[in-house]
């Protein structure tokens, strides 16, 4: 089955309504999942980015704080890069056993950078800034966004896109007009997101949901079509390391009808 796809007017190209988070591939600390996990050897995690590819996700994401998944993705995607929607974020990184955040234009700048050339890319398809929930000091302060727009008008990424923590934060960021996409967390045990999703379908803008299964807590079944039956949901963007199991979400999302297009 072939996954469908979504798009908005503030995105580059279609996505595929499932997309791969590739936490799990480089951290294994300072997690929330409820199981630990062992890191996948370079080998395991190489096959698994090809699998991913080859089951027909096409999107991707991927971040400085989530230790190894940078440079693994770079080491392994090849001439698969171009079937892929590539994200990453800035704001964050993830050292010591502790994140740290900065958002200044210079920060922002130099983090973009140091992602292309882990990625081995000279460009990406989108950018998050990756917030420590002080959404609309981020906002209003404008370092990270500047540095955004610097490097989409330098052609080292496609899109800028926000990932908030908060409600008002999440409006606040539909509104500004720099902002091509939001990343909210949004589930039936968590549905407090809707009017950020709703208000983002009206604008125009896309919804890429994150930690969809609530860091392991929540099954496929019970979430997926829930999400996706906002029409306003460009992506969901779900983890993992197991092959098998990210088939079966991709069938899942495969069966489920009236996708709008």
């Amino acid at each position: 089955m072939r996954l469908p796809s979504r798009t908005t007017a503030s995105l580059s190209r279609p996505v595929t309504v499932i997309g791969w988070g590739a936490f799990k591939i480089g951290r294994n600390e300072g997690v929330k999942y409820p199981d630990a996990y062992d890191l996948p050897s370079e080998a395991e995690a190489h096959a698994l980015i090809h699998a991913v590819i080859d089951m027909g996700i096409e999107v991707i994401d991927t971040a400085p704080a989530y230790g190894l998944s940078e440079s693994r993705l770079g080491a392994s995607l090849g001439d698969r890069r171009d079937r892929v929607f590539l994200s990453t974020k800035a704001g964050e990184t993830f050292e010591g056993g502790r994140s740290r955040f900065d958002f200044g234009e210079s920060a922002v700048m130099d983090s973009v950078q140091r992602s292309l050339e882990r990625l081995r890319a000279t460009c990406v398809d989108m950018v998050w800034v990756h917030s420590d929930g002080s959404d609309q000091t981020i906002l209003r302060e404008g370092g990270a966004l500047r540095a955004l727009e610097r490097t989409r008008h330098a052609g080292r990424t496609r899109g800028i896109g926000f990932s908030p923590k908060t409600l008002d934060g999440a409006m606040a960021v539909i509104a500004d007009p720099r902002v091509d996409a939001v990343m909210l967390e949004f589930h039936p045990r968590d549905p407090s997101m809707l009017p950020a999703v709703q208000c983002a379908g009206r604008a125009g803008k896309a919804v890429f949901v994150k930690k969809p299964l609530a860091s392991g807590h929540l099954s496929p079944g019970e979430t997926i079509p829930w999400i996706l039956a906002h029409p306003q949901v460009t992506c969901v963007v779900v983890g993992g390391l197991h092959a098998g199991r990210l088939s079966e979400t991709v069938a899942l999302a495969s069966r489920l009808p009236d996708f709008p297009t």
